[in-house]
């Protein structure tokens, strides 16, 4: 009898880290996925965002002339296929990144959702339960998952970052990624933690209040507008991120510039936080800390949009 007891239980534990195995190598083929379709469609936007963003002093001229008089810069020099200078950096990066952020963002939130600290309860009328298959949390529970896990995958995946940024800077002549690496890797640790401590202080809040905002804007929607098709569901998806994107990327902003400053410059001025901080005070002032905000807002409402849209749904498309 015990050893039937015990075999049962062992077929139950089994059975358990299979479906738990499996689930995650869904979520991380749907994140994979995700990060690739918006680093390959979207790269254009990173590149001219850090050329903007790489200048010391004060532009001569406006913010929408500077963006077309870069993007013609680009493609004079290189063709149109300059606006991709660095997707293969940014794959690197961005696949793995989107990857091991959903994935761990998806597992923490399941793990917090048995608390009864964060986890959510569903009202009888709550029409959203039908529209994802992601554990549901209060807004203080989504905040935390969402910065946590942010940055931890910013920490792993910084050199990468810094990789990436340079690759779409101007300012350093890597002939290959194998190179780049290898040189940023032979100044050590500091050198690969780059922009670390600004990512960070972008990052966290960004994506705490992107999470707090995707689910309550999707929930909202959905009660609205019923999903009634997975295509629906989608659209709610693509526009509930869109929004929340939008939002968390203007609060955040100022401290994408000061990381790209730490990451691509060179200069004295330009090492550590509290002087990149400070020397892009004294240059530009306020509207310093906002350069390429149009283009990043650009970048991560359509990243959003098409990022959550293909992981929801590529997750939803797999348990039907």
């Amino acid at each position: 009898m015990l050893t039937l007891t015990l075999g049962i239980c062992r077929d139950f534990v089994y059975k358990g880290l299979l479906e738990r195995m499996s689930n995650v190598g869904q979520q991380l083929l749907s994140g994979a996925l995700s990060g690739f379709a918006t680093t390959v469609c979207l790269q254009p936007f990173d590149l001219l965002k850090t050329r903007m963003q790489q200048g010391d002093g004060t532009p001569h001229m406006r913010r929408n002339a500077l963006i077309f008089s870069t993007a013609r810069e680009v493609v004079a020099q290189n063709g149109l296929a300059g606006l991709w200078r660095g997707t293969a950096a940014s794959l690197i990066r961005n696949v793995p990144g989107v990857a091991l952020y959903m994935t761990g963002l998806t597992q923490l939130r399941t793990i917090m959702a048995t608390s009864p600290y964060f986890a959510r309860v569903r009202k009888p009328t709550d029409r959203s339960k039908n529209l994802s298959v992601l554990p549901t949390l209060t807004s203080g529970g989504n905040l935390l998952a969402g910065a946590t896990t942010r940055v931890a995958i910013g920490f792993l995946l910084n050199p990468f970052s810094v990789l990436k940024a340079r690759f779409e800077s101007n300012m350093y002549a890597y002939q290959s990624l194998s190179g780049a690496l290898v040189s940023i890797t032979r100044q050590g640790p500091s050198e690969l933690l780059r922009g670390f401590l600004a990512s960070s202080l972008r990052d966290a809040p960004y994506a705490g209040l992107f999470i707090v905002l995707y689910e309550g804007i999707k929930r909202e929607t959905s009660i609205i507008l019923p999903a009634t098709s997975n295509s629906h569901a989608a659209g709610i998806h693509s526009f509930s991120a869109a929004s929340a994107g939008a939002i968390a990327t203007l609060a955040t902003h100022p401290f994408d510039v000061i990381k790209t400053k730490i990451q691509v410059r060179s200069e004295d001025r330009y090492h550590g936080l509290f002087r990149t901080i400070r020397t892009i005070w004294m240059q530009r002032g306020l509207a310093g800390y906002f350069d390429g905000a149009s283009l990043r807002l650009s970048r991560k409402v359509l990243s959003s949009a098409i990022g959550w849209a293909v992981y929801e749904g590529m997750l939803i498309f797999i348990q039907d």
